[in-house]
C-alpha cells in the first residue's frame, strides 16, 4: 500500500524502482488528486508494485521491454509514465519524460521499439513523441534528452515508423518553438541522431563512437535571433550533456548489449539487410521526403515549410557529409538516386538561396563521395545547379552565384575531381562537355555585364564575381597542376607524348568498394579494345563537329561523319544517326529525309522501318511521328514525308484502311485540324461534324465510321500535336542565353519543348517526371562506365580546351583591374598554367601565358608602370626559378623582361630632376633609351615617371640576380635552353652602337662560372652555345665590348681548366676554341693582339691543366704567325719558345695530333718573311723539341724487330704509324722541318738542312731500322726528287737549267749529299737497307755533268765506303760498283750528244776566215758563223767537264781498288775492270772523232783557248787500267788466271803502242809487187803538234813497254809473235825522247836477243 508518509518505500532495492519511484512521487504531487485520478491510482499502483519486485537474473528478461521486469510488471510500471504524457499537464509531463530518460540513459529500456505494436516501450516511444505538442520551453527540453538517450542507447532500436516520429518530434521543437535555444538544440541533436543512425549502419551494430554535433557549423548566419552567444553556449552544453551523460552501472550494460541485440535480432541479415542499415535507408528516405514535401499544420506560415525543406537538406548534407563505405554499395546507391537525386531535381526549381546553397553543398559532396558512382546523375544535376546559375551573367542572383563559385572553389579543391570531370564527362561522346562549360561560363563572368546590357548587378557585385570566376579558373588550373605533380612522383615522367602509355582505370558500380579518395588505378586488361579518355575526347570534338555540319548543311554533315568513321555508310545507320543523336537541328533532319535523292530516299525507308505503329491509334502515332522532328518548309519535301509515314502506318496496321492513300489523306487533315484547335489567332474552330465532313470518301471511296474520326477529333482537340519548332527559330531567341552558352541543349532535348511553360530549368513536375523517367529507363542497363585516368597525357587535352579562355580571363582583369586581390589570382593563375603547359610541353601555350605575364610588365613604358605590373616582374621572375627546366625557348620573354628592368634600374640611378628634362620615351626593343626631340613634357608627367622608376625598388637585386645565381638548379636540358636564350637577348643589347649594355653579357659569363660543375657533356653543349655568342660578339666593331669579351673568355677559361679534363676528351680545346676564332676572323690588330695575350697568359699560368686546350692555343700562335704585325709574331713566338723550353712536357702528355699542332705553329713561324732571326729561332727550335722528345721518353722503338728476326723484312714494310705511337711525334717533327729544305731562301734552308740532319745524328742511335727506312722514304729521298739533278728512281740526263738556279740548288746538293753520307756511315747498321737508294742518289749525282758535283760525289763515295768498308757485304759492295757503272756508262751519252751538235755547226778554215777581207754583203754569214762559234764554245766546255768527270771516275775506281783491295772479290774485280776498260775504250772513241777534234782545233785556235785534253784522258785511262791490270796479275795471282789478265795487258799495251806508232807518224813498208821497181818515199818529219801528242803519249808506251817487260819469259814467250811486230815499229818510228828507246832496249835485251840466240843455236 502506497504511503505518502515515506515516499522512498517500494522499488528502491531495484534500479527501476529507484529510477521510477521517485518520478511517479512527483507526478502524483504536481496533479490533482481529483481531476486526474486516474493518473494518481496508476502511480500509486505502480508504486505499491515496485516494492515487491525484483529483478530478475535470467538472460530470457531480455527479451521484456525493461531490464529485469516481465512484460507484465514492465507494462503496470510504464502505465502511469504514459498518463502522465498523455495529461496534457506539463508538470506531469515532465517528471515522465525525466523518468523515462533515465530509463533509456541507463539501459532500463531495451529492445527493440516499433511503431504500431502493442509492446509498452512502443506505447512509451508513441508518447514520447507527441509530448512535441505542449508549447512549454521545459518540455521541449526534457523531449529532446529522451528521444537523444533513446536513439543513443546501445540495448534500444527505434525502428522504422518510432524513428521517424522521434525525428519529426524534433522537426516540431525547431519549427514551432519560442525559445531560440531549443531550436538549435533541437536542430544539434537532430545532427546528433544523423551521426548516431548512420554511423551505426557504417559498422552495422548499435555501438558506435561519433563525435559531438559542432554548434557554430549548425547555425544559421542569416538568423540574427540564433546566433545569440548564450543560445551558442547553451546549446553547446546541452549537447555535451546528453552525448557524454553515461549510466551509473556502465561495465554491466556492455555485458548485456550483445545478448539484448541476438535476443532481438538487431544484427540479423535477413532478405532486405540488416535491420540496422535497413531503418538507416528508412531514415534516408524519409528525410528526402521531408526535403521535398513537408507535412505541416495549415496554418502554419509558409517560411515554416522552408524551414523544414532546409533543416531535412542540412540533415541530408550531414548524412551523405559523413557517409561511409557502405554507401558506395548498390542498395545505399540505390537509395542516393532514387530519393536524393529526386529531392535535388525538385528543389532546385525554388528560389530561396538558403535551399539552393545546400543542394549546392550536396552536390559538392556527392562529387566528392560519388562521382564514380554517380556518373550520370552528376551530369544532369551540374548544369541544372552550377552552370544555369553560373552562365547567367546580366541578371543572377548574386547569392546564389556566390554559392556556386564557393561550390566549385571547394570541388576543385580536391585535383583528381577536375581531372574526372574531363575524363568522364569531355571526353564521353554521350556526355556533356562539362569542363569546358565550366571554363567557358568562368570567362564570361570574368569579363563582366557586356556593354550595354541591363543588369541588377552593381558594380562592387560584378567584380565579385570576377573576382570569384578569376579564382575559379585559378583554381582549376592549380589543381591540374597539383594533380599533374602527384601523378609525376610516382613515375618517370617523359616529356614526349608520343612516348606516354594510357594507363586508365575503368570503374564499374560493382568494382568500387572504397571512398572515391581512394580509388586503386590500375590498368584494367580486360578493357584494352576500348577507348581511352584521350582517344574519346577527340572522337568527340570531331563528332560535335560533324553535327554542327550538320545543322548548317545536313548533306555536308553526313559526309563528314561518314568520311571520318563517325557513322556508318549505310542508311540504317545514318537513319539511327538522325534518330538517337541529340543537338542534331530538328528542321535539317526534316529537310535531309525529306530530300529527294536516292540515298536520302534510302534513309528515310529504313528510319520508317525503325518506327513501330502497330496497335496505336491514328492519331497518337502521328502525334509520336512528328515529335521527332520538323518539317521542312517545302512542300514537296512534306509531300514525301507524310507519305511514308501513311505508307508505315499502314503495313503496321494493314486493316486500318483500305489503302495508304487513305492515311495519307487523314494525316494532313488531323494536321489541319491541329492548328485549327490550338493556335489563338484561329477565330471560326472547326466543328466535329465540319471535320467528318471534310473526311468523308477518303477511304478509297467509302466513309470513315463516324465514331472513329470523332473519337480522332477529340484525342487531337484534347491532347495538341506539340511539332517540335526549329532550333534556328527557338534556339536562336537563346543564342544570347543561358542555354546556348552552356550547352544545355542535351538536357532540355530530354523533354518536349516548351519555351512558354519553361521558366527555370526543374520548375515543372514534367520536367521532374521525364528526367525520373530517364532514370527508370536505364535501370537494368549496365552501368557508366567511370574513368580515372594516371595519365598526365588527360593534362593537353584539357589544356587544349581551356587555355584560350583561362588566358583571356587573366589578361583581361589584369589589364583592367587594379585590385590587389584579383591581380594576384591573375599572376598564380599564370603561373600555375605556365607549369603545366611546360610539363606537358605545350610549347604554344606555354609561350602564350609567358608572354602575356611579361607583356604585363609594362617595362616597355615607365611612364605606365604600377604597382601590378611590378607584381607581374616578381612572377615572371617566379615563373622563371620554378619552372625553369622546362621553359625551353620561353626564357626569351622572361630574360628580355630581366634585362629591361635592370635597364630600368639604371634609368633611376641616372634620373635627372631639372624639369626641363625632355620627353624621354623607353624604347626596350634596342634595350636604349632614346630621347625625342618633339620638345618639352609637362612636370607631372616627369614626375610620375620618375615615381615609377622608384616602384622598382619593390624588387631588389637579390630577386634579380637570383635566377642566374641559382641557375645551376636548372637540369641538363634547360641550361642549355637557358643559355642559349641569354646570348640571343644579350645580341640584341649590343646591336646598337650607341648606349651599348652589357647586362646579358656579364650575366652569360656569371653562368658559365656558376655551370662550370656540370658534367662534361652538358657543359659542352653550354659552352657551344656561349662560344659562338662570343666570338660574335668578339668580332664587334665595338672595342670595349671585344675587349670585355676577350676578358671574360680568359677568367672562364683560367677557371674552366682548373676542373681538369680526362684522357681522350675534348673539351678544354672547345673551351679555347673562341681564340682561335677570333685570332682567324678578326680585322683588328688591337683584338688579335688582344687574344694572343689572353692565350699566352692562360698557357703560362695553367699549363698543367690544357691538355686537349693545346690544339687551339697552338692554333691562335699559328694565325699570330703569320700576322701582318710584327709586334703580335713577336709576342707569339715568345711564348711559343717558353712553351717549347719549359713546358714540352704538357704538350706530349696527350695525343700525338697536339705535338703536330706545334709542329706546324712552329713551321709557321719559321716560315716568316718579316724577320729572320724568328725564322732562324723557329727552326733551332725543333731541334730542340727533339732533345725534348728523347727527354719525356717518347722514343720510337719497334720491339718486334728486337724478337722477330726472322720477319724483319716484312715488318720493315710495316708504316710507322702501324708501329709505334711514338713514332708519329717524329714523323711529325721531321715532316715540319723537311719543308723548309726546299725553302727559297737559302739561310733559311741551309738552317734547315743542319738542323734535320743533326736531329737525326743526335738521335738516330734511338731509331730502330724501321724508322729509318721511313725516315729515308718520306723525308730524305724526297729532298732530292727536287733537285733539278735527281730524279728519283730512274737514271736519266739532267735537264738544262737556269745557271743562277742551279749555282743555288747545286750549293744545297752538295751539303745534303755530304750530310746523306755522314749520317749513312754513322748508322749504317741501321740504313744499310737503303743503300741502293743511297748508291742511286751517288750515281745520279756522278753522271752530272758539273765537275764539282761529280768530284763532290766521287769523295763522299770514297769516304763512305773508306768507313764502311768492313761493314760491307758482297751484295752490298757490288749494289755500289754496280750503280758506279750504270752512272759511269751512262756519262758516255754525254760525248755522243756533243758529237751531235757539232757535226750540225760548219766551222771555216782558219786560213780562209782571216786572209779574206771583210764583205758587208755577207753579214749574214757572220751572223751564222757566230752563232756557230757560241754552240762551239758550249760544246766545249761541255766536252771538257765530260773529260773532267771520266777523269775523276777513273781515278776513283783505281782510288777504290787500292785503298779496298783486300775487301773485293773476283765479282767486284770484274766490275772494275770493265769500268776500266769501259773508260778505256771510250776515251780512245773519243779521240778517234778526228772531224769533231778538228772543229775543236780550229775553234780554239779561233777563240785563242787551250783545246779539249782528249790525249790526256785516253792516256790517262789505259794508264789507269793498265795499272790496274798489272795490280791485279801481281797481288791476285788466282784471279789472273780466271779474268785472263795477261792476255788483257797484252792487248792493252798492243792498243797503247798502236796508238804511238800512229801518233808517231809510222808508215809501214811498202810491199814490192813483181816485175816492179823499187820507188824512193820521203819520210816527212812530225809537225808541232804531233810532236807534242807524241811527247804526251811516250809516258804511257813506256809504261806499256815495261809491263810487257815485267813478264816472265815464257810469257813473253806466248805473245812474242804479236808483240815483236810492234817493237820493231818501235825502232822505226820517230820519238820526242830516248826513254821509249831504253825501255826497249831492255825488252830486246831481256827477251828479244835471248829468243833470237836461241833459234840460231
Amino acid at each position: 500500500m502506497y504511503s505518502t508518509q515515506n515516499p522512498t518505500l517500494g522499488g528502491e532495492s531495484t534500479r527501476t524502482g529507484r529510477i521510477v519511484g521517485p518520478s511517479l512521487h512527483k507526478i502524483i504531487k504536481t496533479v490533482a488528486w481529483r481531476k486526474h485520478a486516474d493518473l494518481v491510482d496508476a502511480c500509486k499502483s505502480a508504486l505499491g508494485k515496485l516494492e515487491f519486485i525484483t529483478e530478475s537474473p535470467d538472460p530470457a528478461s531480455t527479451t521484456s521491454s525493461m531490464y529485469g521486469l516481465t512484460s507484465e510488471n514492465a507494462g503496470e510500471v510504464i502505465a502511469p509514465l504514459i498518463l502522465a504524457m498523455e495529461s496534457g499537464i506539463p508538470k506531469a509531463i515532465e517528471p515522465a519524460l525525466e523518468c523515462v530518460q533515465k530509463l533509456f540513459s541507463q539501459g532500463i529500456l531495451q529492445g527493440e521499439i516499433q511503431k504500431g505494436t502493442e509492446s509498452v516501450a512502443a506505447r512509451l516511444m508513441e508518447c514520447v513523441c507527441k509530448c512535441d505538442a505542449v508549447r512549454d520551453d521545459g518540455i521541449e527540453i526534457v523531449l529532446m534528452r529522451v528521444i537523444a538517450a533513446a536513439v543513443r542507447s546501445t540495448v534500444v532500436m527505434l525502428r522504422g515508423g518510432c524513428l521517424v516520429d522521434a525525428v519529426k518530434s524534433l522537426y516540431n521543437v525547431y519549427l514551432t518553438s519560442q525559445n531560440a535555444a531549443n531550436q538549435v538544440c533541437a536542430k544539434a541533436v537532430l545532427m546528433q541522431i544523423m551521426l548516431i543512425v548512420f554511423g551505426r549502419i557504417e559498422v552495422d551494430k548499435m555501438d558506435v563512437k561519433v563525435n559531438v554535433v559542432e554548434i557554430a557549423d549548425i547555425l544559421d548566419i542569416l538568423d540574427k535571433k540564433l546566433n545569440d552567444s548564450n543560445v551558442v553556449q547553451f546549446a553547446h552544453n546541452f549537447i555535451n550533456e546528453i552525448i557524454w551523460t553515461s549510466s551509473a552501472d556502465n561495465s554491466e550494460w556492455k555485458e548485456r548489449e550483445v545478448s539484448v541485440w541476438y535476443a532481438i535480432g538487431m544484427c540479423e541479415e535477413n532478405e532486405g539487410g540488416s535491420k540496422v542499415r535497413n531503418d538507416g535507408l528508412f531514415l534516408f528516405r524519409i528525410l528526402c521526403d521531408f526535403s521535398i514535401n513537408f507535412s505541416t499544420p495549415a496554418n502554419l506560415e509558409e517560411h515554416l515549410l522552408m524551414r523544414a525543406k532546409v533543416l531535412s537538406l542540412e540533415l541530408l548534407k550531414s548524412v551523405i557529409k559523413n557517409s561511409g563505405q557502405i554507401w558506395r554499395s548498390k542498395e545505399f546507391i540505390g537509395a542516393i538516386k532514387q530519393y536524393l537525386c529526386l529531392s535535388i531535381l525538385k528543389n532546385s526549381a525554388l528560389s530561396s538561396t538558403s535551399i539552393f546553397q545546400l543542394l549546392c553543398s550536396i552536390f559538392v559532396n556527392m562529387m566528392l563521395r560519388f562521382r564514380s558512382k554517380l556518373k550520370e546523375e552528376i551530369g544532369m544535376f551540374f548544369p541544372l545547379l552550377v552552370l544555369r546559375v553560373l552562365g547567367n551573367v546580366v541578371q543572377p542572383n548574386f547569392l546564389q552565384k556566390l554559392t556556386v563559385f564557393n561550390s566549385l572553389e571547394k570541388i576543385f579543391q580536391d585535383p583528381q575531381i577536375i581531372i574526372d570531370i574531363f575524363a568522364n564527362y569531355d571526353c564521353d561522346v554521350d556526355s556533356p562537355n562539362i569542363f569546358e562549360r565550366i571554363v567557358n561560363a568562368l570567362l564570361k563572368t570574368s569579363l563582366g555585364v557586356p556593354p550595354g546590357s541591363v543588369t541588377t548587378l552593381s558594380h562592387a557585385q560584378d567584380m565579385t564575381f570576377r573576382l570569384e570566376s578569376v579564382k575559379c579558373l585559378t583554381c582549376i588550373v592549380k589543381s591540374m597542376r597539383n594533380w599533374m605533380d602527384q601523378q609525376l612522383q610516382i613515375g618517370e615522367f617523359s616529356q614526349k607524348t608520343s612516348e606516354i602509355d594510357i594507363s586508365t582505370h575503368v570503374l564499374y558500380e560493382e568494382d568500387v568498394l572504397g571512398n572515391d579518395f581512394d580509388i586503386q588505378y590500375a590498368v584494367n586488361s580486360g578493357l584494352s579494345d576500348m577507348l581511352t579518355p584521350d582517344q574519346c575526347h577527340s572522337y568527340k570534338v570531331e563528332f560535335q563537329k560533324g553535327i554542327a555540319l550538320f545543322n548548317r548543311a545536313p548533306s555536308k554533315g553526313i559526309e563528314f561523319l561518314i568520311s571520318t568513321n563517325k557513322i556508318g555508310s549505310s542508311p540504317e545507320e545514318v537513319a539511327s544517326f538522325l534518330r538517337n543523336t541529340s543537338g542534331l537541328n530538328e528542321t535539317m533532319i526534316g529537310d535531309y529525309i525529306g530530300d529527294n535523292h536516292e540515298f536520302n530516299i534510302k534513309v528515310i525507308d529504313s528510319y520508317m522501318d525503325s518506327l513501330n505503329f502497330k496497335g496505336i491509334d491514328f492519331g497518337e502515332a502521328i502525334s509520336s511521328f512528328l515529335s521527332c522532328f520538323s518539317l521542312p518548309e517545302e512542300p514537296q519535301k512534306i509531300d514525301r514525308i507524310i507519305e511514308k509515314f501513311a505508307e508505315c502506318y499502314c503495313k503496321c496496321n494493314p486493316i486500318s484502311f483500305a489503302t495508304a492513300d487513305t492515311a495519307y489523306v487523314l494525316a494532313y487533315s488531323v494536321m489541319m485540324l491541329n492548328i485549327d484547335a490550338h493556335k489563338y489567332m484561329v477565330k471560326d474552330k472547326m466543328s466535329k461534324m465540319d471535320f467528318i465532313h471534310s473526311n468523308k470518301g477518303i477511304d478509297d471511296g467509302n466513309n470513315l465510321p463516324e465514331d472513329y474520326l470523332g473519337s480522332l477529333y477529340d484525342h487531337i482537340v484534347e491532347n495538341e500535336i506539340k511539332i517540335k519548332p526549329s532550333c534556328s527559330v527557338s534556339h536562336s531567341k537563346h543564342a544570347s542565353g543561358i542555354n546556348k552558352l552552356l550547352n544545355l541543349d542535351k538536357i532540355l532535348n530530354l523533354i518536349p519543348w516548351k519555351p512558354a511553360q519553361l521558366k527555370t530549368l526543374g520548375a515543372k513536375d514534367w520536367l521532374i517526371r521525364h528526367i525520373q523517367d530517364e532514370f527508370k529507363a536505364k535501370e537494368g542497363k549496365s552501368e557508366a562506365v567511370f574513368y580515372a585516368v594516371t595519365d598526365t597525357t588527360i593534362l593537353i587535352f584539357m589544356m587544349e580546351s581551356c587555355w584560350a579562355p583561362m588566358m583571356a580571363a587573366f589578361s583581361v582583369n589584369f589589364d583592367q583591374s587594379n585590385d590587389k586581390v584579383l591581380i594576384s589570382q591573375c599572376l598564380q593563375g599564370f603561373r600555375y598554367a605556365v607549369h603545366v603547359t611546360s610539363m606537358m610541353s605545350m610549347q604554344t601555350q606555354r609561350d602564350a601565358f609567358l608572354t602575356s605575364v611579361a607583356k604585363f610588365t609594362y617595362l616597355r613604358n615607365a611612364s605606365d608602370l604600377k604597382q601590378k605590373n611590378v607584381d607581374a616582374i616578381k612572377a615572371i621572375i617566379s615563373i622563371a626559378i620554378e619552372e625553369g627546366n622546362y621553359l625551353e625557348e620561353a626564357w626569351e620573354p622572361v630574360l628580355i623582361c630581366l634585362s629591361r628592368f635592370e635597364h630600368l634600374q639604371a634609368i633611376r640611378e641616372k634620373t635627372p630632376t631639372d624639369a626641363s628634362i625632355k620627353n624621354t620615351h623607353t624604347s626596350y626593343d634596342n634595350n636604349t633609351v632614346r630621347i625625342n626631340d618633339s620638345g618639352l613634357i609637362p612636370l607631372e608627367q616627369i614626375n610620375n615617371f620618375i615615381l615609377n622608376l622608384y616602384l622598382s625598388d619593390h624588387i631588389g637585386s637579390f630577386e634579380l640576380d637570383y635566377m642566374f645565381s641559382h641557375s645551376q638548379r636548372l637540369n641538363n636540358e634547360a641550361i642549355v635552353f637557358f643559355v642559349k636564350t641569354l646570348c640571343k637577348v644579350s645580341m640584341e643589347e649590343l646591336q646598337f652602337s650607341t648606349d651599348l649594355r652589357v647586362f646579358s653579357l656579364t650575366k652569360i659569363v656569371e653562368i658559365a662560372n656558376y655551370n662550370m660543375n656540370r658534367i662534361k657533356i652538358v657543359w659542352f653543349h653550354i659552352w657551344s652555345i656561349i662560344s659562338d655568342f662570343f666570338v660574335t660578339v668578339g668580332l664587334s666593331e665595338n672595342l670595349s665590348v671585344t675587349i670585355f669579351v676577350m676578358d671574360s673568355l680568359r677568367q672562364l677559361a683560367m677557371k674552366f681548366l682548373e676542373h681538369g679534363e680526362l684522357v681522350n676528351y675534348n673539351f678544354n680545346n672547345e673551351f679555347l676554341k673562341p681564340f682561335a676564332i677570333i685570332m682567324q676572323k678578326s680585322v683588328s690588330s688591337e683584338v688579335r693582339e688582344l687574344a694572343v695575350r689572353c692565350t699566352s697568359q692562360i698557357v703560362l699560368s695553367r699549363v698543367n691543366y690544357v691538355k686537349s686546350g693545346w690544339k687551339n692555343i697552338f692554333k691562335v700562335f699559328t694565325i699570330a704567325a703569320s700576322d701582318d704585325c710584327m709586334n703580335i709574331v713577336q709576342l707569339a713566338f715568345g711564348t711559343m719558345d717558353k712553351i717549347v723550353r719549359d713546358y714540352f712536357l704538357y704538350i706530349t702528355e696527350i695525343k700525338s695530333m697536339i705535338f703536330t699542332d706545334c709542329v706546324k705553329c712552329l713551321s709557321t713561324f719559321a716560315s716568316c718573311n718579316y724577320s729572320d732571326e724568328t725564322c732562324f729561332n723557329a727552326i733551332d727550335l725543333f731541334r730542340v723539341c727533339s732533345a725534348k722528345l728523347v727527354e719525356v721518353g717518347l722514343v720510337y722503338f719497334d720491339k718486334r724487330l728486337e724478337h722477330d728476326s726472322a720477319n724483319q723484312d716484312a715488318l720493315i714494310s710495316d708504316t710507322l704509324t702501324n708501329n709505334d705511337e711514338h713514332a708519329s711525334y717524329w714523323i711529325a717533327l721531321l715532316f715540319g722541318l723537311s719543308k723548309f729544305m726546299s725553302d727559297p731562301r737559302p739561310d733559311s734552308r741551309k738552317r734547315a738542312v743542319e738542323v734535320f740532319f743533326n736531329i737525326l745524328k743526335d738521335h738516330g742511335q734511338l731509331f730502330p731500322r724501321s724508322f729509318w727506312m721511313n725516315v729515308f722514304n718520306s723525308f730524305i729521298f724526297p729532298i732530292f726528287s727536287g733537285f733539278p739533278s735527281f730524279i728519283s728512281g730512274n737514271i736519266e740526263n739532267s735537264q738544262l737549267i737556269n745557271s743562277e738556279q742551279h749555282d743555288i740548288d747545286l750549293e744545297d746538293q752538295i751539303m745534303v749529299v755530304r750530310c746523306l753520307i755522314d749520317l749513312s756511315v754513322n748508322f749504317f747498321d741501321a740504313v744499310r737497307y737503303v743503300l741502293p737508294n743511297i748508291a742511286s742518289i751517288l750515281t745520279s749525282y756522278i753522271r752530272s755533268p758539273d765537275n764539282s758535283s761529280t768530284s763532290t760525289t766521287v769523295a763522299a763515295l770514297l769516304h763512305f765506303t773508306s768507313n764502311v768498308d768492313n761493314k760491307l757485304t758482297e751484295e752490298e759492295w757490288i749494289v755500289i760498283l754496280e750503280s758506279l757503272k750504270t752512272a759511269i756508262l751512262s756519262t758516255f751519252c754525254e760525248f755522243f750528244k756533243i758529237i751531235q751538235t757539232m757535226e750540225s755547226i760548219d766551222i771555216p778554215d782558219v786560213q780562209a776566215d782571216f786572209g779574206e777581207e771583210f764583205d758587208a754583203e755577207n753579214g749574214d754569214d757572220w751572223d751564222t758563223e757566230e752563232n756557230n762559234m757560241v754552240l762551239v764554245s758550249y760544246s766545249m766546255i761541255r766536252m771538257k767537264g765530260h773529260i773532267f768527270v771520266e777523269l775523276q771516275l777513273a781515278e776513283a775506281i783505281t782510288s777504290l781498288y787500292e785503298r779496298h783491295s783486300t775487301l773485293l772479290t773476283s765479282a767486284h774485280i770484274k766490275i772494275l775492270l770493265e769500268i776500266l776498260s769501259s773508260i778505256a775504250s771510250h776515251s780512245s772513241e773519243m779521240n778517234n772523232e778526228s772531224a769533231t777534234r778538228l772543229k775543236f782545233e780550229i775553234a780554239c785556235t779561233h777563240m785563242d783557248i787551250p783545246e779539249p785534253p782528249f790525249v790526256h784522258l785516253e792516256n790517262e785511262s789505259y794508264q789507269n787500267y793498265l795499272k790496274f791490270l798489272q795490280a791485279i796479275r801481281i797481288d791476285k795471282p788466282w784471279m789472273s788466271e780466271d779474268f785472263v789478265v795477261e792476255n788483257e795487258i797484252v792487248r792493252v799495251c798492243s792498243k797503247i803502242l798502236n796508238i804511238y806508232l800512229d801518233c808517231g807518224g809510222y808508215q809501214p813498208l811498202i810491199e814490192q809487187r813483181p816485175n816492179r821497181q823499187h820507188t824512193m818515199h820521203w819520210v816527212l818529219r812530225l809537225g808541232s803538234a804531233k810532236k807534242e801528242e807524241l811527247a804526251a803519249r811516250t809516258s804511257l808506251a813506256v809504261h806499256a813497254i815495261r809491263a810487257l817487260n815485267d813478264f816472265d819469259r815464257d810469257t813473253f814467250i806466248r805473245y812474242v809473235q804479236c808483240l815483236f811486230p810492234l817493237l820493231v815499229k818501235l825502232i822505226r818510228c820517230e820519238h820526242s825522247s830516248g826513254e821509249i828507246q831504253v825501255v826497249l832496249f831492255e825488252v830486246f835485251r831481256s827477251f828479244i836477243g835471248p829468243i833470237v840466240l836461241k833459234s840460231l843455236k
